[in-house]
Formats: structure tokens, C-alpha cells, sequence
């Protein structure tokens, strides 16, 4: 397949960039940064610095779409705020624009988004039919945006599948990686109450369930895009800490982070308890459904180290 993907140099567009090369696609990357795709992929891709410059003849026939500022790069201001919506936004503007002019359309878009899609829940298992009452919450603010967004490609025959991501696991990236020296210092601990849920997937996982759904025309809508077993930070902490072989006594409380964070503190505050059903439904079995083993393979390399 010709496939093109935006954030294709991220943490989860290379790797799954990296494994549709493997299946001998031919992929495209939207990035503004060529030096970075090159140290990436040598000379195995097509670069693209704009939407703009494709034509009405260009055709792809699926799109992957991971584009976005970094959520945690830095506190949320009013200015940080429509700096994060308009990177996801405007860009999958793009998309559908291009989408709407093209000859040949593509057969499906796959669309990023997160679990903050649900607010703070709770211990209340969320799956991806459920209505929640929306959160006055700037995640769910930016998720249904960008969802919103993406469901237009529909209009033009597009199937459409929503990633609604859980923390992703994995090597040399991902919200892993500035936990790690605290952790391995022993300075690691629970945040807030710890009681908060975490749900999380194995890159592994992550990638083949978009393989799953770039080739099953059968599945559109909202996948939830993690592990059916989530747990919570106290739980999280434990695990980590027994892997690494550090204690991990100290505890961040909730007012700390609230002060230092402000509004973004709710990425680490926030209890989201996922359930992956419609990816369950579909008959996928996951590779990593409990965290221990998830967390031993993603830190392998480091644990080595020490």
C-alpha cells in the first residue's frame, strides 16, 4: 500500500513507520524536520514538508495521522492551549481538505487521540460506546476536537478509525523515559493518592492493532488502544520500582503537582480505567495484556545498564 503518515518521526509514527516498511509499504512522512526523517529512515521514505504541495492526483491508500505538539512539553497556558489544538487541528484540516479534492480517495483514515477523551473517571470502566458527561477538562476539550476533525473524512466514503491512546510502553521514548532516572535513583513514588488508574499498551501491541485495522475494512469508529488490564499509579510504582530493584518510598501529593502543573496536572492526576472492547471484539490478542512482563521487555535495555 501507498501510505502516508503526519508525526511519522514521533515516538509512536517511527515505530510504526518503521514496521510498514518492514511489510514492504511504501510510506510517506509529512514533517517539517528532513534531517530528522533521514537520520530515521535513510533513504526508505518519501518526505513531504506540506499538505498543500500533494495534488488532486496524489493518491494514498491509507492515512495515518499522529501529528501534534507535545502534550507535557510545557505548562498550559491560554497560549500553550491553542498551540496544542491547532497543531492537531489544523493539520487534520488539512487532511480532509485533501481528502475532499483527491481523484482517488484513500480506503481509511486512522486518526490519533487519547484516553483524556474521558476526563477524570474514576474507578468507573470506560469503554468506546460509552456517552460520558463531558468533562469541563481541556484533554477531553482536545480529544473530541480532534476527533471531531478527523470524522469528516466520512462525508467523503472514507472509513475512519479514532486511536483513542492509553501511555504507551516501549524503548528510548514515550512517558517512560523521564521516569526512569528518578526510579533507578530510588527517588521514584506514587502520585497523589496512587489510586488514580493508569491504562497503558505495549508499542508492540500498538502497532499490530494498526495493522489490524489499516487491513480489516471491516472496523471503523473508536478503538480504544490499550491493554485490557489497567492498574493503578500505586500499582504502576510497585512494578516499576520491583524491576528496577529501587525502593520506591517517596510519594508526590496532589497539591505539589497542582502548584508546579496547574492545569496540566490532571495528565497525571486523572483516572482513566479503559477498556479495549472493540479491539477485543475483533478477535485480537494482545501480546502484552499484564503490565509486569509489558514493563520488562520496554525497559530490557536500560535495566541492563544497572
Amino acid at each position: 500500500m501507498k501510505i502516508l503518515i503526519t508525526g511519522g518521526t514521533g515516538f509512536i509514527g517511527r515505530s510504526l513507520s518503521l514496521a510498514l516498511l518492514a511489510d514492504s509499504h511504501a510510506i510517506t512522512i509529512l514533517s517539517r524536520y528532513p534531517n530528522k526523517v533521514e537520520s530515521i529512515f535513510g533513504g526508505k521514505i518519501q518526505q513531504l514538508s506540506s499538505l498543500s504541495h500533494l495534488s488532486d492526483h496524489d493518491h494514498f491508500d491509507a492515512i495515518f495521522n499522529f501529528t501534534g505538539a507535545p502534550i507535557f512539553a510545557d505548562r498550559w497556558t491560554e497560549e500553550r492551549k491553542k498551540v496544542l489544538i491547532n497543531s492537531r487541528i489544523n493539520t487534520t484540516k488539512s487532511i480532509v481538505e485533501f481528502i475532499e479534492r483527491a481523484k482517488t480517495k484513500p480506503s481509511v483514515l486512522l486518526s490519533g487521540s487519547a484516553v483524556g477523551f474521558y476526563g477524570d473517571q474514576g474507578d468507573t470502566e470506560l469503554f468506546e460506546s460509552m456517552t460520558v458527561n463531558e468533562p469541563e477538562d481541556f484533554g477531553h476539550e482536545l480529544c473530541a476536537a480532534w476527533e471531531k476533525t478527523a470524522e469528516q473524512a466520512k462525508e467523503h466514503g472514507v472509513r475512519v478509525c479514532l486511536l483513542r491512546t492509553g501511555l504507551v510502553l516501549g524503548k528510548d521514548g514515550g512517558f517512560l523515559k523521564p521516569m526512569l532516572l528518578p526510579f533507578k535513583l530510588g527517588l521514584g513514588g506514587k502520585i497523589g493518592s496512587g489510586k488514580q488508574w493508569m491504562s497503558w499498551i505495549h508499542m508492540d501491541d500498538y502497532v499490530a492493532i494498526c495493522k489490524m485495522l489499516l487491513e480489516n475494512d471491516t472496523l471503523e469508529g473508536v478503538f480504544n488502544m490499550t491493554a485490557p488490564s489497567p492498574v493503578t499509579n500505586s500499582d504502576f510504582t510497585k512494578t516499576l520500582a520491583t524491576l528496577l530493584k529501587r525502593p520506591a518510598f517517596l510519594s508526590t501529593p496532589a497539591w505539589a503537582l497542582q502548584f508546579i502543573l496547574g492545569e496540566m496536572s490532571q495528565l497525571l492526576l486523572g483516572s482513566q480505567r479503559v477498556i479495549p472492547k472493540h479491539i477485543l471484539d475483533s478477535g485480537y490478542h494482545f501480546n502484552y495484556q499484564e503490565l509486569e512482563p509489558a514493563l520488562a521487555e520496554a525497559l530490557q535495555k536500560n535495566v541492563t545498564k544497572f
